[in-house]
Formats: structure tokens, C-alpha cells, sequence
């Protein structure tokens, strides 16, 4: 599929660097559909963990994308006005970043590019990785599911007797949840 044809998507990582291998192997079959717009949270982008370093993971998405990677605020605000995209992935999404988006916070380059996609009118997927989905960012969860245009790519606890309020999205079903949003339409069931 030529570049001209493909959907624009934005995928945005914020720092649950655990998921990011789920992430990663998900997103080589995403570029082959889409025109992939890679945003990293400043955090992301600059914090190295017993997951990898962040200068490496920077460069897959370089490599899936073909782009240069959007880390700033001032990157990310374009992303709305002048260079919109048909939908925008937060994949993985933090229990911060969730809060921020519920309470309108727009203070990194994350919140900033789903501020500006989200005034075009086009949808937002949330892909949730979160310690606290059961218990702080419950309330988050909520506010954002009954906001129009925001959907949630299907969750469930990763690890209930480790951690019993740690949420987590299904990485397998990003595609799905995107081709739905871009339709109008959140799958289900939400709670896998």
C-alpha cells in the first residue's frame, strides 16, 4: 500500500516500558497498514530502564516509522492544526497520562498531540497500562469511556495475584480497536 493511500495514525508511548516488546511486535503490523506518526512522552524518550535503553526504542520507531520521533510540546502541537492524523494510539498509556487526559492537562508532548488531534474531531484510543486501573485511575477509566471520540483498545488485569489493581490492554487487538474508532464505534467487550 503506497504512503498516499494509508490512513495517518499517531502512536504515542508513554513510560509503561513493560509492555513496550508487546507494543513493538504489534506495531510492525500497524506500519504495514498505516502511515505511523511516532510521539514519545518526554519521559519515554528520555528514561532508560531494565527494559531498554531509551535512545533504542527511540530507534524502532524510527525504523517503523521512516520519521523523526515528536518528544516536545512544541513537536506535537502541529499534530492537530497543520498535520492531522486520522486517529491517534496512546499505546501503551500510563495511569498519569490517563489523568491528565481526564482532568485536561496538557503539559507533555503526549497530552499536547491528543489535545490538537482531538480539536479535528477524530478519534483517540487509549491503550491502557496502569498499577492503579482498579483503584486511583478507576475514576480516570471512567470520565474517559463516556467521553465522545475516545475509545479504549480492550483491557484486562494482567497479573490479579501480584498486582490486583494493575490493568493492562490487549496489545493483539490495536488494529481492531482502530479500525472501530475510525468508524465511530468502541468493540467490545471492553472488560476481556
Amino acid at each position: 500500500m503506497s504512503i498516499e493511500s494509508k490512513k495517518r495514525l499517531g502512536l504515542a508511548l508513554c513510560g509503561s516500558y513493560c509492555t513496550y516488546e508487546k507494543l513493538f511486535e504489534a506495531a510492525e503490523k500497524l506500519s504495514d497498514k498505516y502511515e505511523l506518526i511516532p510521539i514519545m512522552s518526554e519521559n519515554a524518550a528520555e528514561t532508560d530502564s531494565r527494559f531498554g535503553a531509551a535512545s533504542e526504542h527511540i530507534k524502532k520507531l524510527m525504523l517503523l516509522s521512516g520519521k523523526k520521533v515528536v518528544t516536545t510540546i512544541a513537536e506535537a502541537e502541529p499534530l492537530g492544526p497543520a498535520t492531522p492524523m486520522d486517529a491517534l494510539l496512546i499505546a501503551p498509556c500510563t495511569g498519569n497520562t490517563l489523568a491528565k487526559l481526564a482532568s485536561g492537562i496538557t503539559d507533555t508532548s503526549v497530552t499536547m498531540a491528543a489535545k490538537a488531534h482531538m480539536r479535528n474531531g477524530r478519534p483517540l484510543v487509549i491503550a491502557l497500562s496502569t498499577n492503579d486501573g482498579l483503584s486511583g485511575s478507576a475514576e480516570n477509566i471512567a470520565k474517559l469511556l463516556n467521553r465522545k471520540g475516545v475509545y479504549f483498545v480492550p483491557f484486562r488485569q494482567d497479573d490479579p495475584a501480584k498486582k490486583p489493581r494493575s490493568l493492562q490492554a490487549d496489545f493483539s487487538l490495536l488494529d481492531e480497536t482502530v479500525q472501530a474508532a475510525l468508524r465511530g464505534w468502541q468493540i467490545q467487550p471492553i472488560l476481556k
